[in-house]
């Protein structure tokens, strides 16, 4: 593991990363999903994807690598550009699970590779819609502290900037961005994902142009079972 400070809006950020397979040429910046760490992405893929430099990276707040500000989707994106250029890296090709697949999708590499990536705005269940109500209501009241029992459990141990952060960028519709990529996409979705949905995954598939669409029986974290024939897709298709 290794620490690389990143000034950036007149802040210091401290990014833990790690590299795999030093002395190779061709890079592949791995980024990991919300309340995740790259840990995970190491674990599955370290073993695979052989002709590439594999860089892992904790993304702010994640990880070893603290934060204490609120943060953006173009926050995220403008530190790792910083990030990648400070350690020498290329941003040809690129893989972000979930929300790591929206700041990949916003560096625009020359290859794209999604796994069950955010940023297709999903009807929300009337529970969840339900919650959101209540919430409003009791700020209005002026009794803030008492939304916290509304919020989901996925942010129970999160801080108050980190808290604040997913609030910036949960509901985000990266529709145009997805349209708008012109580099080529490998999207890979888990056929049970109930975190970001199949259809999800198809609609992006639909958008970006020159893109190539495989799913797997799994949830959001498929490429557990299924990393080396991802990796071995990605490779035959990355000459």
């Amino acid at each position: 593991m290794a620490l690389k400070t990143i000034q950036y809006d007149n802040k210091s950020f401290d990014i833990s990363y790690e590299i795999i397979n030093q002395s190779l040429k061709k890079d592949i910046i791995i980024l990991h999903g919300w309340g995740s760490n790259k840990d995970i992405m190491n674990k599955n893929f370290k073993n695979h994807l052989k002709s590439f430099r594999h860089i892992y990276i904790d993304l702010p707040g994640f990880g070893k690598s603290p934060t204490e500000y609120v943060l953006t989707t173009n926050d995220y994106t403008n530190i790792m550009e910083l990030f990648l250029s400070a350690i020498s890296a290329s941003k040809d090709t690129i893989m972000g699970h979930s929300y790591g697949g929206k700041i990949a999708t916003k560096l625009n590499p020359k290859n794209l590779i999604l796994l069950s990536s955010a940023g297709i705005v999903e009807e929300k269940s009337a529970k969840v819609k339900t919650k959101i109500k209540m919430a409003k209501f009791f700020k209005a009241l002026g009794l803030g502290g008492i939304t916290k029992i509304f919020r989901s459990k996925d942010v129970d141990n999160m801080s108050q900037n980190m808290y604040e952060t997913f609030k910036n960028v949960l509901n985000e519709d990266f529709t145009e961005e997805f349209k708008n990529f012109s580099g080529k996409a490998y999207i890979f979705w888990g056929e049970s994902d109930t975190a970001t949905s199949l259809e999800s995954g198809k609609k992006i598939a639909s958008l970006i142009k020159n893109s190539q669409f495989k799913s797997y029986e799994g949830t959001h974290f498929f490429f557990v079972e299924n990393a080396k024939d991802i990796s071995e897709t990605i490779e035959n298709g990355i000459l």
